[in-house]
């Protein structure tokens, strides 16, 4: 299934959910020992870790005077001292001691957001915290799976959210953008299928058979087999589950030994994650890992994995972000949709019903009836 190629869509700044979870920060990074900052959906938090290791966040700035709650302290067991007057707050936000006063203003808290940890990332929830359903954060079991190793970084990307997702979506740019390591022509002459699931995800698959293997697949394939040699069956299935995490299944296997029905023992697999979480309307904190199903005991494949992938990253990074330096001296310019973007428009549609749905006050889920868009064609 493919979208028409005259569909368009203005190419302005998109705007982000509020009632969604964010990866905030790695699970390694925030502790009981400094507070930390980070901007998640305009909003800036402070986060940090009580004496019993849970995690916090709160708003960065002070009741009083808004100074930045993260360039403070940490103290008594879950409590975090101002840096400008000594105002302390606890973990749910409320002030429990002021200078030179007895007496606590009732009235003296700040906003506190609720934060989850899990696959080896803790979420925030920046929206209305009623509706903050933990059943909503998006599957990413790979990441704490012993089926599965790996590691990742986070990338600080000068653009808007929409942007990584539209490029996550449609991987024929690994041609172009990716020559030296996964590009190969066979990923824009290859047929793919777009599937709109019944849960509200997306699923886009693309299957090359009998080709030559890229540089970064080779390799991978020798760390299991030694004397690999040969074409391959490769694989692309894309998993995007609102509003902003996409699992992307890959792999290669010797050809014609059955991975397109099930059986991939004579090919190595990986799992790219990828959430993103916007900071601002033009900046964006990109979370991924690489996980492989194969010698998982190996150090050092995992770390050559990271570097490599880090390598091809750096080079989606320079893309994106001139294309945000295009798209801010265009405002009035509008994409074009060409048959490769059918995920990525899907995507939109999907952002666009959650955007709507959090206007009228409505429970995320709601986003999730599929009804009208494209229920015939799935």
């Amino acid at each position: 299934m493919s979208l028409e190629t005259h569909e368009t869509v203005t190419a302005k700044i998109f705007p982000h959910p509020l009632n969604a979870w964010y990866a905030v920060a790695w699970d390694h990074e925030v502790t009981a020992k400094e507070p930390m900052s980070r901007t998640i959906a305009g909003k800036s938090m402070v986060l940090y870790r009580t004496t019993d290791n849970r995690p916090v966040a709160l708003a960065d700035a002070c009741w009083h005077r808004l100074a930045p709650l993260s360039m403070g302290t940490l103290v008594g067991s879950d409590e975090i001292q101002c840096p400008y007057h000594g105002l302390r707050y606890n973990s749910t936000g409320r002030c429990t001691s002021m200078p030179a006063q007895q007496t606590v203003n009732p009235s003296a808290m700040v906003p506190s957001y609720p934060v989850v940890e899990r696959y080896r990332y803790l979420w925030v929830w920046p929206g209305d915290m009623t509706l903050a359903d933990p059943d909503l954060i998006p599957d990413m079991s790979q990441m704490s799976s012993p089926e599965w190793a790996g590691d990742g970084e986070t990338i600080h990307a000068a653009c808007n959210y929409q942007l990584i997702l539209d490029n996550l979506m449609d991987l024929t740019h690994e041609e172009f953008v990716h020559g030296a390591s996964l590009g190969q022509a066979e990923l824009s002459e290859s047929g793919f299928h777009t599937k709109l699931e019944d849960d509200g995800s997306v699923t886009v698959t693309r299957w090359m058979h009998e080709v030559e293997p890229p540089p970064f697949w080779r390799r991978n394939m020798r760390d299991k087999f030694p004397d690999f040699d040969g074409l391959v069956d490769r694989w692309q299935i894309i998993h995007y589950y609102a509003p902003s995490t996409i699992c992307i299944d890959v792999g290669v296997a010797k050809a014609g030994t059955g991975a397109d029905q099930g059986d991939r023992s004579q090919g190595v697999n990986g799992y790219v994650m990828n959430t993103i979480t916007p900071e601002t309307d033009r900046s964006s904190h990109y979370f991924w890992a690489f996980m492989r199903n194969y010698r998982l005991e190996s150090q050092t494949i995992t770390t050559q994995l990271r570097n490599g992938v880090h390598g091809v990253f750096g080079e989606d990074e320079v893309m994106l972000q001139a294309q945000q330096a295009a798209i801010d001296a265009n405002p009035d310019h509008e994409f074009y949709s060409l048959n490769i973007d059918a995920g990525g428009m899907w995507v939109r549609r999907i952002l666009d019903r959650m955007l709507a749905a959090e206007e009228r006050g409505e429970d995320p889920l709601s986003a999730r009836d599929l009804t009208g868009i494209g229920a015939a064609e799935r």
